[in-house]
Formats: C-alpha cells, structure tokens, sequence
C-alpha cells in the first residue's frame, strides 16, 4: 500500500526562483549532515488517511489567525477521536501535542503519525526560513502548506514571527482596498507586474518596466481601491 507523511505542494511554475527555493526547501528532506535530526518514526499515513485528514485553511491575510484558541483551526473531513483516545502505542502525548491533535485525528487513524505530520511542517519550515525567510513568509501568505499555522501556532511558536509577517502581507492577484504604503514582491521573476486602480479602475500606478526588474517594489497610494498583480507570488511591506 502506497504511503505518505505530508501531501505535495503545488505552484504556479511562474512564481519565481524565490518560490522555488521554498518548494525545494519545504518539499526536500534533511541532509546528510544534519546531525542532531530525529530519526524517522515508523508511522505512516495512508492516501485514503490523508484524505480525512483537515485542511487547516486559514483566513486571507493580512487578517491573521483567526481560529479560535479554545479549539482546533479546522474539523477533520468525518469522525475523530475523543480526546481521551489520543494516547501513542507506547509513552504520552504532552499537553502540547495533544492540544494541537484535538478534533483533527480521524477514527482508525494513528494519532503519532498525525503529530508526526504537523512535527515536519515546523521542521521544514525552520529550515526554509533559515536558508530564505523570505521564501518561508511566502509559503504562508500563499497557504502552500495548508496545516502549517496550525503547526507552527501549537507545535513550534518559536515560528510565530514567521506568521505575524506574513500576516502583513497578501499574495498574488487581486487585493481589495490594500493599505497604502510600499510593498515588495517576494520573487525575481521578470514577469512580475502590477497596478494600483483607483475609483473606475483609473490606473494610479503600475510597474515594473519592459523587461521586468530583479527587485520589483509598489508604491501603493491611498485611495487606491484594487492592487492587481500577476507573476510576483507574493507582497511585503516594506518597513
């Protein structure tokens, strides 16, 4: 039977070379010199598993976290376990892990092997913000890792600034009444364009120049009612 921890990432392939650090990154494993790496558990998660198991989208940023903290951020996709199940095969969850596996463990399922699932997230995310921060931040705004807030919120809070910038930002495409301000577009791709409509879509101001730019930045002016973008991934405030 075919097995899997985590379920693939998917991308535009224009994102740009700062998205594809992130896919590598996130999707790759630890290197060899990683010396100080857990060894792999031996529990797994099949494909009909993985399907039950919850999404976690969040809400669009820049809102933030919305899920409340009383709670798990999504319901898992049928029957769960009770909290008085949630016990591994041997030792015991913390109080930590078995906040973060309330209400997602579906039934028939090893709840190590969920918590194992959302250990990576954090694990991988730690490794991508150390080689790109940029590319970490991106991979939130964009959601390309949907269990990852819920991860990094109950599992690795050492992550939470990661959260707290990408809450500040918004990906990719149409943002509605975007907060004035200058922004940068978290990707080198030459094909990165944008434009800041006012009332009647009357375009205020747009960008880059033919040719693109390696560094491409908005000047977002109030008044502004609809930011369009196309092949820039992904928008920071510039501080």
């Amino acid at each position: 039977m075919h097995t899997r921890t985590l379920r693939p990432l998917r991308r535009d392939a224009a994102a740009g070379a700062v998205a594809l650090t992130a896919l590598l990154v996130l999707a790759g494993c630890s290197s060899a010199g990683d010396t100080d790496a857990k060894p792999k558990s031996p529990h797994r998660i099949s494909d009909e598993q993985a399907a039950a198991l919850p999404d976690d989208q969040a809400s669009p940023a820049p809102q933030g976290p919305s899920a409340s903290s009383k709670g798990p951020s999504a319901s898992s996709k049928g029957p769960v376990l009770p909290d008085a199940q949630l016990t591994p095969a041997t030792g015991s969850f913390t109080a930590k892990e078995k906040k973060y596996l309330h209400g997602r463990v579906p039934r028939n399922m090893d709840p190590a092997a969920v918590l194992q699932a959302g250990q990576e997230t954090c694990q991988r995310f730690e490794r991508t913000a150390a080689h790109d921060k940029d590319a970490a931040i991106g991979a939130l705004i964009t959601k390309e890792v949907p269990t990852a807030e819920a991860a990094i919120k109950q599992l690795c809070p050492t992550l939470q600034p990661l959260l707290s910038a990408a809450a500040t930002g918004f990906a990719d495409g149409a943002r509605k009444n975007p907060e004035p301000g200058t922004y940068r577009a978290l990707t080198t791709a030459e094909n990165c364009t944008w434009k800041a409509l006012g009332s009647g879509d009357k375009v205020l101001a747009s960008g880059p120049g033919p040719g693109g730019a390696k560094k491409v930045t908005a000047k977002v002016a109030a008044g502004t009612r609809t930011f369009v973008s196309s092949g820039c991934y992904a928008w920071l405030p510039v501080r």
